[in-house]
């Protein structure tokens, strides 16, 4: 059949494209992503003058951790390789921080005495930088692909990129610091912004994907298509 008539041509059973089944689950990633960061980034920003400063922790292995790494996992079965990259990676990244802080940080702080104590907070220190300088550079080439995602996803990687590089050079400059220091502040009020972006795009494909939802917020097209 020529593709000049007036018809529609159906495809065949061998190039037709298999449906999912399963509901779209970037909504539940980027929330449980925004989350926790809102609340680590309250922490470093020093909001928290009232309060423990960890209720990050908590939310690092239940929502952060858990509810993206099921994100990660529902994005494979739904052969989006970049949602699930970003997701399971994410995910993991909450995941490992929450065991670093219980199986390494709160061990080495109890254990230290009045002349280790700067030393050991160096080290942690330093130990946070090289973790941060990492998901930097895996966040470097997730932020250059999601310019062919939507506007709204770019705006989360763009600000998680600026989040990471300053709280890695906040961290290796630290020093013996116990509070955040100015750069680590500032690292703190970009991750704020990084958890309202996020928020913003879960809300956005949470809205488009309501079958008979009236009210859409837009996500942008890509900057690359």
């Amino acid at each position: 059949m020529s593709v000049s008539e007036d018809r529609t041509v159906q495809p065949s059973p061998a190039t037709s494209v298999p449906v999912s089944g399963i509901a779209d689950p970037a909504p539940l990633g980027l929330a449980a992503f925004a989350l926790t960061t809102f609340l680590l980034s309250a922490k470093n920003t020093s909001w928290m003058s009232h309060a423990t400063g960890n209720a990050w922790l908590g939310y690092a292995f239940a929502y952060g951790g858990l509810g993206q790494l099921l994100a990660g996992m529902w994005e494979f079965r739904n052969r989006n390789v970049f949602g699930a990259t970003a997701f399971s990676t994410y995910g993991g990244f909450w995941i490992g921080l929450g065991l670093w802080v219980q199986l390494v940080v709160n061990p080495a702080v109890a254990a230290a005495k009045p002349a280790t104590l700067a030393a050991t907070v160096t080290a942690l220190n330093h130990d946070l930088g090289w973790i941060l300088l990492a998901f930097a550079i895996f966040n470097t080439y997730m932020l250059i692909l999601s310019t062919q995602v939507n506007v709204a996803v770019f705006a989360v990687f763009l600000t998680l990129e600026i989040t990471e590089i300053v709280l890695c050079i906040g961290n290796f400059n630290a020093g013996a610091a116990l509070l955040p220091t100015g750069t680590i502040k500032v690292g703190g009020y970009v991750g704020l912004i990084t958890a309202l972006a996020a928020w913003y795009a879960s809300a956005a494909i949470a809205s488009n994907g309501i079958a008979a939802g009236k009210l859409r917020f837009p996500v942008g097209r890509p900057l690359i298509s």
